[in-house]
C-alpha cells in the first residue's frame, strides 16, 4: 500500500546485514542526481544526519 502524500517524507529503520538502514525519498534521489552505487558520506552535526557526495 503506498503512504499518503503527507506522509512521503517518514521513513522507518530496519536492519540488514549487521547494519542499520533506511531508504530515501525518490524525489531528493532525482533532485540530488544521485546515482546508484554512488559513494557518499555520511555525518553527524548535532542532532542532524548529513549526506555529501563523496569526491576524492
Amino acid at each position: 500500500m503506498r503512504r499518503k502524500l503527507k506522509d512521503k517524507s517518514v521513513r522507518k529503520i530496519y536492519k540488514r546485514s549487521g547494519s542499520y538502514a533506511l531508504t530515501i525519498p525518490m524525489e531528493i534521489i532525482k533532485e540530488m542526481g544521485i546515482k546508484e552505487n554512488q559513494k557518499v558520506v555520511v555525518k553527524r552535526e548535532r542532532n542532524r544526519i548529513i549526506i555529501k557526495d563523496w569526491k576524492k
